[in-house]
């Protein structure tokens, strides 16, 4: 029996959309080629990342207890208890994403690696060598995207990781290069620095987080110089000695081990070695806001795509290819509409348009708001560092982008990012409630802060009356 949908590639879009089309009466059969489903995000990206992080929180916060004369044992580093609670927290997570559970829901697995070889027509290369030809209506391209290392003459000589592979160390480096200021390379260099490694971390571009806001950037970088790290932008890597690593300024950097985190590519090749499908400059697999490719019943979602490289966002395109594909809806992405976050400490969280995106846009349509932490009750009272909220709205106040640095930016992220992905008012945060003291009320006061200079003279007026009426059907 024909399948309705094949699936290659067990990540989360993959494993999202087998589960939906599954559940929906749809006949799916998802392939995999590593040893167990979950893609990057269980395996090298969000989770063992997020875990690694929370643990050099927690190694972070002891020493500034010290440090503050509150008592606290010193702080010791076993580094292989570190690595062994990151395992621990993928443990927990990867019976969700397994294989026993695709199959529990009804999906046909199949482990091998997969190549599409026409419309609706897979062939699946096993480890034995033997061949499977799988066929089906539709099939789904979810293959993932792998770490890209530069060749920079003479990096054989240096000890070199990325994020896909840094979760094998045993021992702590204690000399750690990072290659590249993005989301990766600050995330993981400043959790290798609170574990008490000496990091250094260069980035080509004149900033750090070059696709954030440049006060976000700002923000990150100065805590990242606070915590010791040395942060060098608008240079590179020349070569490498052994050891070493000798800097287009001149300079040389001593290194145990080099993180490489310079960017990630599509693993379009891998699945598509004929070059069926239209692709991008970069690449990766083109598709239309529907999740479509130029070959018609095959569809692509996720980072083989080289859209949004999130978890979150690959998971909503895996649905709107199943109901797309399988149900004939029309279901579009909209990454204007995806919020994300850098978990640095600060943290910084992002949603919509940037300043300088929005202006491009919309011109002198365009109004900017920024609100300080220091004007946040919570924020003072828990002596966070310095952050803010920024919020850009249009000339009819609709909130279109949001960016926030804080130590909750990602918490605090979530309402303003569901006023941006309906196209809300910016009052509609404004009047939201927020139990005192929070961090949340941090978008509240940026949003009203926005309204009071707005330029309506009756704004107290009808202020003062919504508060009160407000109030008035709370008590009664």
């Amino acid at each position: 029996m024909q399948n309705d949908l094949i699936v290659i590639g067990g990540g989360s879009a993959g494993l999202v959309a087998a589960h939906l089309a599954s559940k929906l009466g749809a006949r799916v059969t998802l392939v995999e080629q590593a040893p167990a489903p979950g893609g990057d995000c269980l395996w090298t990206g969000c989770v063992p990342s997020k875990a690694l992080i929370s643990i050099a929180g927690r190694a972070h916060a002891a020493r500034h207890s010290r440090e503050l004369g509150v008592a606290a044992s010193h702080v010791e580093i076993d580094f292989s208890r570190v690595m062994a609670s990151v395992r621990a927290a993928q443990a927990v997570i990867e019976p969700h994403d397994s294989f026993e559970r695709l199959e529990n829901s009804g999906v046909t697995t199949i482990r091998g690696r997969a190549s599409l070889a026409g419309r609706g027509r897979v062939v699946v290369m096993h480890a034995d060598g033997t061949e499977q030809v799988v066929t089906a209506r539709h099939v789904l391209i979810a293959a993932g995207s792998q770490p890209v290392v530069p060749p920079i003459a003479g990096i054989e000589s240096v000890k070199v990781m990325t994020s896909d592979d840094v979760w094998a160390l045993e021992q702590l480096p204690a000399r750690l290069l990072v290659l590249g200021g993005g989301a990766i390379g600050c995330e993981l260099g400043q959790a290798f620095a609170r574990l008490g490694s000496s990091v250094t971390l260069v980035e080509a571009a004149p900033r750090l987080l070059l696709h954030e806001e440049p006060i976000a950037s700002e923000l990150v970088d100065d805590a990242l110089i606070a915590e010791a790290i040395d942060v060098r932008c608008s240079v590179r890597v020349e070569r490498f000695e052994p050891g070493i690593a000798v800097l287009d300024d001149g300079s040389r950097v001593r290194a145990d081990v080099v993180l490489v985190a310079a960017g990630r590519r599509s693993r379009a090749d891998d699945v598509d070695p004929g070059g069926l499908l239209a692709r991008m400059a970069s690449g990766a697999i083109q598709v239309d806001d529907r999740q479509r490719t130029s070959v018609r019943g095959v569809w692509a979602a996720g980072d083989v795509t080289g859209q949004l490289p999130f978890t979150h966002a690959a998971g909503s395109q895996g649905v709107n290819v199943v109901l797309n594909a399988l149900f004939g809806a029309r279901r579009r992405f909209d990454a204007q509409r995806v919020p994300w976050v850098t978990f640095t400490s600060p943290e910084v969280g992002r949603v919509g348009l940037t300043q300088d995106q929005a202006e491009a846009q919309l011109g002198d349509r365009v109004r900017i708001v920024d609100l300080p932490l220091s004007r946040v009750d919570r924020a003072v009272a828990a002596h966070e560092g310095p952050g803010l909220v920024r919020l850009v709205t249009d000339r009819g106040r609709r909130v279109v982008g949001a960016t926030v640095v804080a130590e909750h930016g990602g918490e605090v992220m979530s309402s303003i990012a569901a006023q941006v992905g309906r196209r809300g008012g910016v009052g509609r945060l404004a009047f939201a409630l927020h139990p005192y003291p929070t961090f949340g009320e941090a978008t509240q006061r940026a949003a009203l802060t926005l309204r009071q200079g707005s330029g309506q003279g009756a704004f107290s007026q009808w202020a003062l009356r919504r508060v009160i009426a407000m109030m008035s059907r709370v008590s009664g």
